[in-house]
């Protein structure tokens, strides 16, 4: 973080040159994209200085303390340096909050996507492992899930299941987890003991609000059809099925495990506005996180996170390199471990 203030405020001091240079100051152009990078960075770097006198006065203080031979004199700078200390604690909080501003979507609800990859059938049950997983973590932390789409297999998994989890900063604490899940392991199905290897991917999206993502009526598609596959007494027999295409993007989801249209739509419509948030979010960051040199992964989809190393009993973090044998009680629910390790190691990451 030091670095990075270090560098902000040989900038500031470069612009102020600039600002005071009659050849930038005859090139409006110019002169305006100077004014305005000073203004965007002159409140941190103000407050870098304040920061650095605060440091430079304890120094100084300390200094004085040493020599001083007077102890009532000594008794008052022992007290000013406390003060000063204290200053320089909450400087370094406010300075951390500028640098690093907390994501405005982590207190959200968050809406969970796992799909099965490689591995057919295998990859199916695994998907349904991470399902019940995540569900145990969200009963742990006492929050509520609500499955929005499934599609379910015959042995028990899922080629694909959507889920809402709702409940305090379920998305700060989720969010790293998007990405590829590998699992290693014998198959139920296999007769000869081979390991095989089989992934599942996982999206974890913030929940968007009408107000922040208005999606124009013009812009959808919606279809109506008989839901199908293992269910109720509606299931092939009513229409109460939804797929929603929004048509600028070609983004489509489909709801029907409700047996009421009305709210199979509204499924349909909050798992679009997620994913077009998502979207959002993802291009507006595209650059900055091809610029941080020091990221712990990069959140995407295609990148593998995690393995799950039955055989062994061992579960691995490739992200922060953490293995932990408790493989078992992971799959309960009890993710802490991860999410607690993972969330601190990205955040000293990005304040390098």
């Amino acid at each position: 973080m030091f670095k990075k203030l270090e560098e902000l405020e040989k900038k500031y001091e470069e612009l102020n040159r600039n600002l005071s240079d009659p050849k930038i100051i005859a090139d409006q152009s110019k002169f305006q994209e100077c004014a305005k990078m000073h203004s965007d960075i002159s409140k941190t770097v103000l407050k870098y200085k304040e920061y650095k006198g605060i440091i430079k006065e304890i120094e100084e203080n300390s200094k004085l303390f040493l020599e001083e031979k007077d102890l009532e004199f000594k008794k008052l700078i022992s007290e000013e340096l406390e003060n000063l200390k204290e200053k320089k604690i909450n400087l370094e909080i406010e300075l951390k909050e500028i640098m690093f501003p907390e994501d405005p979507h982590d207190k959200k609800n968050c809406i969970v996507e796992v799909r099965a990859g490689a591995g057919g059938d295998e990859a199916a049950l695994f998907a349904g492992d991470l399902f019940r997983m995540y569900s145990r973590f969200a009963e742990n932390n006492e929050w509520k899930t609500d499955v929005m789409s499934s599609n379910p297999t015959g042995i028990g998994g899922f080629k694909e299941i959507i889920f809402s989890i709702i409940g305090k900063e379920v998305y700060g604490k989720l969010k790293h987890e998007s990405g590829v899940h590998r699992v290693q392991r014998v198959p139920i199905t296999e007769s000869s003991g081979r390991i095989h290897t089989s992934t599942v991917t996982v999206a974890i999206l913030p929940e968007a609000e009408e107000v922040e993502l208005e999606i124009s009526p013009n812009d959808l598609k919606i279809d109506r059809f008989r839901s199908t596959g293992p269910g109720g007494q509606s299931v092939n027999t009513t229409d109460s099925a939804i797929r929603i295409t929004h048509v600028p993007t070609g983004m489509v989801v489909t709801c029907q495990d409700e047996k009421s249209q009305h709210k199979n739509k509204d499924k349909a419509l909050k798992i679009l506005r997620a994913r077009l948030l998502d979207k959002a979010e993802r291009e507006k960051h595209e650059d900055l996180a091809k610029k941080r040199k020091n990221q712990v992964g990069t959140g995407d989809r295609s990148e593998r996170i995690r393995t799950y190393n039955f055989p062994q009993n061992r579960i691995t973090d490739h992200r922060i390199g953490l293995n932990l044998h408790n493989l078992e009680k992971v799959l309960e629910g009890y993710l802490n471990d991860l999410v607690v390790n993972l969330s601190e190691k990205l955040k000293k990451s990005s304040e390098v």
